[in-house]
């Protein structure tokens, strides 16, 4: 199917010939992502003549980011070189003159075809892989730790993992792992608007003893303000057709990083713990989430360092936040010898308390939620992904 972006209701009728019958034709911007998103078979973009030539470009970049097996063809009264220039820069693939039926279909096939191969290459026809962020409002709760702990536990399961340190300025996954990256979040900014699975596998580092695959965050932290959050979004994007899960860790605030994250994200692990400002600022952060329209039914709360006597019972939070506790993760002083050593609780002390909620908590609350069944430590995979590492 065609999606046709144009003012004039008789337009689809006016193509049919270059376009073929299947055509949907819609009126504005976000009409067109949203028909993208809806319909994973719908490939092609065609903008007509009277759309603004800037509004059109927008939407190249947008889905040059979003969806870039699409393609975008541009329908002009006239071809303008500076136009052109624009147009090309944007990602649309051709601008066509409007009245000359032979070029669009032209267009429109050559689209088609590369269209094809680039699905072909990217596997995005496979299906996806799931990602899955961890956010807390405040820092020094213990995010990071369950991050790497949560993904080095799914990346032993035999699921293709990665792990992403979004936290761009003070990021410690890689540090935590005891990792020695040779690349970083940084260096995937150069490579925006055509980044593919082998370039997220070329900045990634391996942690050897769980198999897990990170992905560093920028040894400086003045690196942070140099990659902007659309080419955040098309990391993720990319890494979910080459891996099972994506795990991404973050800072403790609404970065515009951590906003492109949470877009794309298909559950969201809230981190508490048991005191008071920890509480209330997760509270505004799930307003926050409510504000943005993200989904609660993709939300769940864990609770870290659970069962101290600091006056504040797990019930009482669950009130303040107005949303079960999922998980509870016993607090423990093996939890920071292991990370000094480098070696995620999960794998080092695999019997205790620590690591059995982790592992009961990944089971049970992300396994389980994308399909998988979970039983005595094996898993039947359901959703397609799922295969050996390389």
């Amino acid at each position: 199917m065609t999606v046709l972006w144009e003012a004039d209701t008789a337009a689809a009728k006016k193509y049919r010939l270059v376009l073929g019958e299947d055509v949907e034709l819609v009126s504005h911007a976000n009409q067109v992502v949203r028909s993208l998103e809806e319909d994973a078979a719908q490939q092609l973009v065609v903008i007509g003549a009277d759309i603004p030539a800037t509004a059109a470009c927008e939407l190249a970049e947008t889905l040059r980011v979003q969806r870039s097996p699409a393609g975008v063809v541009l329908l002009r009264h006239r071809l303008e070189v500076a136009l052109l220039a624009q147009a090309l820069r944007s990602g649309v693939r051709e601008v066509v003159q409007a009245d000359d039926q032979a070029a669009i279909a032209d267009a429109v096939r050559r689209s088609r075809s590369l269209t094809a191969q680039l699905v072909g290459e990217s596997g995005q026809s496979a299906g996806r892989g799931r990602i899955v962020t961890v956010f807390s409002a405040k820092g020094g709760v213990g995010k990071t730790t369950l991050s790497t702990n949560v993904a080095a536990y799914l990346a032993t399961t035999g699921a293709r993992t990665l792990l992403v340190d979004l936290d761009l300025m003070f990021g410690d996954v890689a540090i935590s792992l005891q990792l020695m990256p040779n690349g970083s979040v940084g260096d995937i900014v150069p490579m925006s608007g055509h980044l593919d699975r082998q370039g997220v596998e070329s900045v990634v580092a391996t942690h050897q003893e769980s198999g897990l695959d990170v992905l560093a965050a920028p040894a400086e932290p003045g690196e942070a303000d140099r990659i902007p959050a659309e080419a955040v979004l098309e990391l993720l994007r990319v890494a979910r057709t080459g891996y099972d899960y994506v795990v991404v860790d973050t800072p403790p605030s609404f970065t515009e990083h951590v906003l492109a994250a949470l877009d794309v994200s298909d559950l969201v692990l809230l981190i508490a713990t048991l005191d008071i400002p920890a509480v209330k600022n997760l509270r505004i952060a799930m307003d926050t989430l409510d504000t943005l329209g993200a989904p609660v039914e993709n939300r769940r709360v864990v609770l870290n360092r659970a069962g101290l006597k600091v006056g504040l019972g797990v019930d009482e939070v669950a009130a303040a936040l107005k949303q079960p506790i999922a998980a509870e993760i016993p607090n423990s002083v093996n939890v920071p010898a292991t990370v000094n050593r480098g070696v995620p609780i999960v794998l080092d002390e695999p019997g205790g308390p620590v690591a059995q909620a982790i592992r009961h908590l990944t089971d049970q609350e992300i396994r389980r939620h994308f399909g998988e069944t979970v039983q005595d430590n094996t898993t039947k995979r359901t959703f397609g992904l799922l295969r050996s590492r390389r």
